[in-house]
This record gives C-alpha cells, sequence and structure tokens, in this order.
C-alpha cells in the first residue's frame, strides 16, 4: 500500500543526506524554529515551501480557512507552546487566495460540522458587507474576504493572553497578515503587522 510515497520517502531522505550528512542528526536532538505558521489546510499551501525552509525552522499549524478561534482547544495548544517553549519570534497567519473555507462560509449551501467552523468568517463578511457588496466580480470579493478574514485572525491571535503575557515580560514576537496567491506563488503582506498591545487597533485592524 502506498509504495510510491514511501519510495518518494526513501529518495527525499537520500537527497537531504547527499547535501548534508548530519541534516538528520541535527534535527533529532532540538526544534528551535523561529516562526510559527497559521494556515490553510489546502494542499496546495505547502507552508515550509513557500518560504523555502528546511524542516526544523517552521512550527506549523493548519485548519480550514487558517482560522485562529479563541475557543479552540488545538490552536491555543500549538499557540501557548510555539510562545511559552519555542519562544518563536514571528507569527504568520497566512490565507490564500481561492480559498473553498471562505467560498464555503457565504455561498449560503450546507455541508455539515463544518458550517459551525466557519462562522467566524460569516461574521466577517456581515460587518464589511458594505464594502464587499461594493465589489461587482464574484471573484475578487471572495479574495477580498480572505484578506479581512487574515486580519480578523491576526487581531486573535494578537488579543490573545499568551502573547499579551509574552509581551507583558519583554519576549519579542511579531504577528503578521499574509495571504498567498495560487496563481502565482507570491506572498502579499497585508501590512497589518502587530509587535505590541497598542497596535491591535491600528488601521487595517480597528476597523475589523
Amino acid at each position: 500500500m502506498l509504495d510510491h510515497l514511501k519510495s518518494n520517502n526513501r529518495n527525499w531522505a537520500n537527497r537531504k543526506v547527499a547535501v548534508d550528512a548530519g541534516f538528520f542528526r541535527r534535527l533529532e536532538q532540538q526544534q528551535a524554529p523561529e516562526y510559527l505558521w497559521i494556515g490553510c489546510s489546502d494542499s496546495r499551501v505547502p507552508a515550509n515551501e513557500i518560504v523555502d525552509l528546511d524542516p526544523g525552522e517552521l512550527f506549523v499549524h493548519r485548519n480550514v480557512a487558517n482560522l485562529a478561534p479563541p475557543q479552540d482547544a488545538n490552536y491555543l495548544s500549538v499557540l501557548q507552546f510555539a510562545v511559552d517553549v519555542l519562544k518563536v519570534k514571528h507569527i504568520m497567519v497566512v490565507g490564500h487566495y481561492g480559498c473553498g473555507g471562505v467560498s464555503a462560509a457565504v455561498d449560503g449551501k450546507r455541508r455539515g460540522l463544518v458550517d459551525h467552523w466557519l462562522h467566524p468568517i460569516r461574521d466577517v463578511a456581515h460587518e464589511h458587507r458594505d464594502e464587499l457588496n461594493a465589489i461587482p466580480d464574484t471573484r475578487a470579493r471572495l479574495d477580498r474576504l480572505c484578506e479581512l478574514n487574515v486580519m480578523r485572525q491576526v487581531r486573535n491571535v494578537a488579543s490573545d493572553v499568551f502573547l499579551q503575557d509574552a509581551w507583558a515580560r519583554g519576549q519579542p514576537i511579531s504577528v503578521h497578515g499574509w495571504v498567498y496567491s495560487l496563481s502565482n506563488g507570491l506572498i502579499t503582506d497585508l501590512d497589518v503587522t502587530v509587535n505590541r498591545p497598542d497596535q491591535i487597533g491600528d488601521i487595517g485592524l480597528g476597523e475589523i
């Protein structure tokens, strides 16, 4: 079963060792990434590859539509571990244009449990309905909602007690909002970076 994937694994491991004989020995000793990536589960958005980082350099949490809901224990556990144990310096909330989760949140169809998960996106769409309704092109409207969703999740991360406590004790952490383009492989920085608590209400975040 899945022999092609096992073969791919062996080939990948051999290539890594051929370039750097001690690669896996170093990985075995410790995990010390400077970055936490909160992204979408979409198979077309491979976190490490997009930013060209090796295993061990990027701590990753992924879910449908890159949400950071304050009531989700899975996300919160990852956030606390990244902040308190790994001491990451940067947290990137990364959405992507053409996100199926964002589209599913507002297309009016019922899909079951995922509808509950996507509810925060419907809230964002409702709060920004005037701006979104003014965009005539459906794809452009959904792409803007992808951006607004990332901004909301940046605010969720930055408002969390784990970040607030880290900043209070002088720990340097920045929260960034990015959107990845499937069409060209490039990241757009939404310029909503938060480095300290008083920036949460800055332009781009305060309107959300």
